[in-house]
């Protein structure tokens, strides 16, 4: 009984140390010790379209520091890599952003940048279940599907949940994340509110390893204002204090894949994959086969690194 007490204890000290994560879009509920600072690259690698050549390496360097024991910053920067040349010429905006048929698109850029915090309220070690909030405020320049010039500005809320079984060598969280974004671009004003839900699982099987499933749903609630005229066949979002409308789900998309991960004492890595296992949308979207193509891609291939700093 004392062993087992003690291996718990430890197991408690040991995931406390950081907010690691141990899938590629699921987090728990951890934040950062008080004065702990540390460094995390994310890099997910979107791959495959309908049609011809799809990458998108989506690249995330992070610093996170905890202000108190319950109270995390962060800021992050994008950095979007594309390299596509589609076929489908309905697969837009990146069959019109390479420049038609032929055409292609290879550019590495900087897409923009996320400050966030987030509380913890429940603790995962010390009450029944873990219990954390975020907010986080996201600008962005360059479009993530074609990287193409645009002025967005977001507000992101999110909500993330823990528990622990095992001696906490099994880990279940779940998120929601919702986002309130105004996007402009030449002619087009978009009012999105965009859903994301992840799931994830895993097991510690040994020391520093574990493995890992996750399950995430992505959705897109809009209709977009083209040189001042809304589509009449789909219903606007609002997100105006006096105006708060969902309006019409344009695309959404399932996937489904593992994980592992590997914990040293002042580092740890990650890596993921994910396939889109259902997707779909509104007549105005690319679906077909069960799955969305113009908003979502065939496989996510994540990896992480995280850098522990005193």
């Amino acid at each position: 009984m004392k062993k087992s007490l003690l291996m718990a204890a430890l197991a408690a000290s040991f995931a406390v140390q950081a907010d690691e994560s141990l899938w590629t879009y699921a987090k728990g509920a951890d934040t950062m010790p008080k004065g702990a600072v540390e460094y995390k690259l994310a890099v997910i690698s979107r791959q495959g379209k309908d049609s011809g050549d799809y990458v998108f390496n989506d690249i995330r360097p992070e610093i996170e520091w905890g202000i108190t024991d319950r109270l995390t910053f962060s800021a992050e920067l994008m950095v979007f890599d594309h390299d596509y040349a589609v076929d489908n010429e309905a697969l837009n905006p990146m069959y019109e952003t390479q420049g038609g048929e032929g055409g292609s698109f290879d550019r590495t850029q900087v897409g923009g940048f996320e400050l966030g915090l987030k509380y913890n309220v429940l603790s995962t070690y010390k009450d029944a279940i873990g219990l954390s909030f975020g907010v986080a405020y996201e600008n962005r320049n360059k479009y993530r599907l074609d990287g193409a010039d645009i002025n967005q500005d977001s507000f992101v809320f999110s909500t993330y949940v823990q528990k622990n079984f095992l001696d906490n060598t099994l880990q279940l969280v779940a998120n929601l994340k919702t986002e309130f974004e105004r996007r402009k671009s030449p002619g087009v004003l978009e009012e999105e509110i965009a859903f994301d839900a992840a799931i994830g699982i895993a097991y510690r099987f040994k020391p520093r390893w574990s493995v890992g499933l996750e399950f995430r749903h992505q959705s897109d609630y809009l209709n977009p204002q083209e040189d001042g005229v809304f589509n009449p066949e789909l219903d606007r979002s609002s997100f105006d204090l006096t105006d708060f409308r969902l309006g019409s789900q344009h695309q959404r998309g399932n996937y489904l894949g593992p994980s592992l991960h590997y914990a040293s004492k002042k580092w740890w890595l990650t890596g993921g994959v994910l396939w889109q296992v259902a997707g779909g949308g509104s007549p105005f979207s690319l679906s077909y086969g069960d799955r969305n193509w113009d908003e979502h891609e065939r496989v996510h291939y994540g990896m992480t690194l995280g850098l522990e700093f005193d």
